[in-house]
């Protein structure tokens, strides 16, 4: 049975189980600023147009996932129209390259400093933890910004723990010294 085109990753079906976890970990590094994989890898799989939009779709995915702190779980549901191979190696992936990716998108906050802010909201929410009826309390940060890029306003949108919103202040605040030099 194949996924149906609802689903935002369900192209990833023509792609032979094996050959999944390079292109999701080439996928991620595009994401991270190095070299995205390359459609002449995979033109025996997908047209142009297609590759455009799994390269599009896989890079919202990990966004969204890791931006919104998305639990196994919960990355697992958004999945669900997808075989289990492809489901187990989406997962592994982003279990292993996650901090790498909440790095990116930090990166991607600070980058938005030198376009214009458009508008912004913020929520503080308290993670909490139920294993063995313990409770774990952790500030978390969840921001969203919205940023007129050429023209276009675009959202964006991060949840953050004190320790990464400490390190984008910092970031932020670097980056601002910069601008004023430029002037």
């Amino acid at each position: 049975m194949e996924p149906e085109e609802g689903s935002a990753l369900w192209r990833l079906h023509k792609l032979p189980p094996e050959r999944g976890a390079p292109l999701l970990h080439k996928i991620i590094d595009g994401l991270c600023g190095r070299a995205y994989p390359r459609h002449q890898d995979y033109l025996n799989v997908w047209n142009s147009a297609e590759w455009r939009n799994v390269i599009e779709d896989v890079t919202k995915f990990f966004k969204a996932v890791v931006g919104k702190n998305f639990s196994d779980e919960e990355a697992l549901e958004q999945l669900s129209q997808l075989n289990s191979c492809h489901q187990e190696t989406i997962l592994k992936c982003l279990k292993s390259r996650r901090d790498e990716i909440k790095q990116a998108l930090l990166g991607e906050i600070v980058a938005i400093s030198s376009a214009q802010l458009q508008d912004f909201d913020w929520q503080l929410k308290l993670a909490l933890s139920s294993d063995k009826i313990a409770t774990l309390q952790m500030p978390l940060l969840n921001l969203h910004l919205d940023v007129k890029e050429n023209g276009d306003v675009k959202p964006y949108s991060v949840e953050m723990s004190k320790e990464e919103l400490h390190m984008l202040i910092t970031s932020l605040e670097a980056a601002n010294k910069v601008v004023l030099q430029l002037k």
